[in-house]
């Protein structure tokens, strides 16, 4: 585990290659933390996989500073960690919250991005789109936090809040006790619940966004496409994501895109099946 300090957190996160190779961010979803990546071995490249703030150890230096988490804020701390850490060009792959703020990434950041892969969460380029009734019921934990109730429940058990998500978001028996236990230590952290909650409540307008990301939120929504490579993998179990939404993400990508599904897969690919995730990120990474 490192550290580096940023205009606004001391951001927690873990490093594996080496000084000099090409540079993978790994950004990971919700609710997870950077350990999601730790099985997925990308031999050749130097990876980062932070914590995003409200999780781990990652912190916030004042304690002034809005508990948000849109996903252009959280973008806006990544950019501030890289710069921090001298890298400028990159490659990124995020799962769930993380695709969003990778491509947030590259439409603000374009000249540094060199490619993109986009795990179980598609594309949103273009803003928020009211979603069709089969989706409205898998997406119950989003409308619940736009309550007052729903609020007050997170803030008062937000790792009983989680483990529903990991519970049927995925085949029944993926996860053990020992692996959900460990994870959940990051949602112990004092601002994950605030984060959290902010993160969904602004995309459905019912928090203001974060006003030091306004400009760049306003540019994804007005970004309909994107032409840099793009991969998007999604496990034909997922029980959050449905597979029709995934042969959509192909309408945002005019450059080289493929799209990857896994048979009895879930929502988190990367810890159901790291070495299969592996393999198809490391070709898709190697290949010009």
């Amino acid at each position: 585990m490192k550290n580096i300090k940023t205009d606004l957190l001391e951001i927690a996160y873990l490093e594996a290659g080496k000084a000099g190779e090409q540079v993978v961010l790994l950004l990971h979803g919700w609710p997870d933390d950077a350990t999601t990546w730790n099985d997925i071995t990308l031999t050749g490249y130097r990876t980062i996989a932070p914590f995003y703030r409200g999780f781990g150890q990652t912190r916030f230096l004042d304690e002034k500073t809005p508990r948000t988490g849109n996903a252009a804020r959280l973008a806006l701390d990544m950019i501030a960690m890289l710069d921090a850490l001298g890298i400028e060009q990159f490659l990124v792959i995020g799962h769930d919250w993380g695709s969003t703020v990778a491509e947030t990434l590259v439409v603000g950041w374009p000249e540094r991005v060199k490619k993109i892969a986009q795990v179980s969460t598609p594309s949103l380029l273009g803003g928020l789109q009211t979603p069709p009734f089969s989706t409205v019921r898998l997406y119950w934990y989003q409308w619940f936090q736009c309550t007052a109730r729903g609020v007050e429940a997170v803030k008062k058990y937000p790792i009983g809040f989680a483990r529903i998500m990991w519970e049927t978001w995925s085949p029944e028996g993926w996860f053990n006790e020992s692996i959900f236990e460990r994870v959940s230590q990051s949602w112990q952290n004092p601002d994950f619940a605030d984060v959290t909650l902010h993160s969904y409540r602004s995309r459905w307008g019912e928090d203001e966004l974060d006003p030091s990301s306004q400009e760049l939120e306003e540019k994804v929504k007005a970004t309909k496409t994107l032409s840099l490579p793009a991969l998007y993998i999604q496990g034909e179990a997922d029980g959050v994501t449905t597979l029709s939404a995934g042969e959509k993400v192909k309408e945002k990508f005019t450059g080289p895109y493929q799209r990857i599904t896994l048979p009895g897969v879930g929502h988190f690919p990367s810890r159901e099946a790291p070495e299969k995730l592996a393999g198809i990120l490391l070709e898709f990474l190697t290949n010009d």
